[in-house]
């Protein structure tokens, strides 16, 4: 193994240890604010007594701060659970990237991160509706963002299959969809195709995905001709 391989991997090894660090402190710091502010802070506010001045004394105020804990909660679980997804897919980037190149890694984090969101905002609406009617909220949500992010999520999927089955790689001369040419840059979302006129073409990796590859075998190195 070279010595810019071992120093890539040593790299890439400090890189999981530092967003697996991070992914725990943020899950710790979640349960901590969580426990501080339902346990400590909100108790401490419904205990304060406001008082206001009559003409035969002082009449309490009820103190109503706790209608306002649910959305507290709602905002502190989406500001964490954000992190933590993010740290998450970070986790799985690198550990990936032991194995796999920068563009494979990249797909797949890019369909964790889809599907996370997804299921983090559905996840949410159905715990503040509570109940049966949370389970049949969240899965409506649940069901509309598959529904909108169809078309993406497929593409993306189909760009990582693509780059872990490897049916051809970058410089490769191929014809797929109708286009030749030369594979410039395979994306999460789409392949570029050099053609022989200068034109790039830009296919969604689905539409690659379930069509016919034509590969071609690399042209011989042209001699030099003599003087």
């Amino acid at each position: 193994m070279k010595d810019e391989d071992v120093k890539e991997i040593n790299q890439i090894r400090k890189k999981i240890a530092e967003v697996t660090i991070k992914l725990v402190l943020y899950i710790v710091l979640y349960v901590v604010v969580e426990a501080l502010v339902n346990n400590l802070i909100f108790p401490f506010l419904e205990s304060l007594k406001f008082y206001l001045p009559t003409s035969s004394g002082s009449v309490a105020i009820t103190n109503s701060i706790g209608g306002y804990q649910p959305y507290v909660n709602v905002l502190l679980s989406l500001l964490f659970g954000y992190l933590i997804l993010q740290a998450f897919i970070s986790v799985v980037y690198w550990n990936l990237r032991l194995k796999y190149d920068h563009p494979t890694a990249a797909s797949m984090r890019s369909v964790l991160r889809l599907v996370g969101v997804g299921a983090l905002v559905a996840a949410i609406a159905g715990g503040v509706a509570g109940g049966t009617s949370g389970v049949a909220l969240g899965g409506f949500l649940g069901i509309v963002i598959g529904f909108a992010s169809q078309q993406v999520l497929g593409q993306a999927l189909a760009g990582l299959f693509l780059l872990l089955s490897r049916p051809f790689r970058i410089k490769d001369h191929i014809s797929v969809t109708g286009e030749e040419g030369t594979v410039e840059e395979i994306t999460t979302l789409f392949t570029y195709v050099l053609k022989s006129d200068g034109t790039v073409a830009i296919i969604p990796n689905n539409t690659v995905f379930g069509n016919k590859i034509y590969l071609f075998p690399p042209k011989p190195p042209q001699e030099s001709k003599q003087g």
